[in-house]
């Protein structure tokens, strides 16, 4: 994908932000705003990689790999480089893994206008820093994502949600096989399970799981917990006023139903000199942290 028309839209000089559908926050408001290129270049079944511009949507590029028997680890909605720049993985995350895991190679716009190559399309060519890691989460404060190589994986033969009532979440947790994800409202443990219908059925039934219509809708906000600590954290909320992801330390509730946990000072240190490094005048996504 040729990303010259991009990279001179990014320019080089006064401050610029980046959109796509504005489904994760949308643009800085007040500054010159651009979008990344969009469309899938290319998909490898046999090799479960795909190559797409950064402002494809999620739910296209999803469409265009169920049609091969396979899915990208990304949140449904808005576009496939918003995804990756806010970097929040989804309720499936504890069966699939982070976000972060999902980029192989990245080309992107940095603050002086130059497109740069992170990451190969296959991992074992990689080496050196690891920038797609970087990028990802980022916000669009280091580089403005281009066009991206992510890895695939296949669509399960079946999947269901099962449910639960429990006092003891966590036992249910440890006794179920391989969930893809485990929610916790306080009342109800609710499971998803993929693979071989006879097999899932085998494991709901081995944990006196029930299936169930799909996981309970999630509050507003997200907040982060060490994963040993959510039931802790959860016990003093109401029944229905929170889903916490267990294995996870995710808790969706209220805005303020959990006090923010501080950033150590020497992270926040090393975090503001990646940025400096990256963009010295502050000019991507300026006032947007990482």
């Amino acid at each position: 994908m040729d990303l010259t028309a991009f990279a001179a839209e990014v320019a080089t000089d006064d401050p610029v932000t980046i959109a796509g559908l504005g489904t994760r926050g949308g643009a800085v408001a007040g500054v010159r705003c651009v979008s990344a290129p969009r469309g899938i270049e290319w998909i490898q079944a046999d090799e479960m990689t795909v190559s797409c511009g950064a402002g494809t949507p999620v739910d296209e590029l999803s469409a265009a790999l169920a049609a091969v028997g396979q899915r990208a680890v990304l949140p449904a909605g808005g576009t496939v480089g918003g995804a990756l720049a806010v970097g929040r993985s989804g309720i499936r995350r504890l069966g699939d893994g982070a976000v972060r895991d999902v980029l192989l190679q990245a080309r992107y716009v940095g603050a002086d206008g130059v497109v740069v190559k992170a990451g190969g399309p296959t991992v074992k060519n990689v080496s050196g820093f690891d920038v797609c890691r970087l990028l990802v989460g980022s916000h669009g404060t280091i580089g403005f994502l281009g066009d991206v190589i992510l890895r695939t994986r296949p669509i399960a033969p079946h999947a269901a949600w099962f449910a639960a009532p429990t006092d003891d979440p966590m036992a249910v947790f440890a006794a179920v096989h391989r969930p893809v994800s485990v929610l916790w409202d306080g009342t109800h443990v609710h499971v998803l399970l993929e693979g071989h219908h006879l097999d899932v059925v085998e494991r709901a039934m081995r944990t006196g799981l029930v299936e169930s219509d799909g996981p309970p809708p999630l509050p507003a906000a997200r907040h982060s917990v060490r994963p040993a600590d959510v039931v802790r954290v959860t016990a003093g909320l109401r029944s229905g006023t929170f889903v916490a992801e267990l294995g996870m330390g995710v808790v969706h509730a209220a805005p303020d139903a959990i006090p923010p946990t501080a950033v150590d000072p020497g992270v926040a240190a090393i975090a503001r000199r990646v940025k400096d490094g990256f963009d010295p005048t502050g000019r991507l996504n300026p006032g947007r942290a990482a």
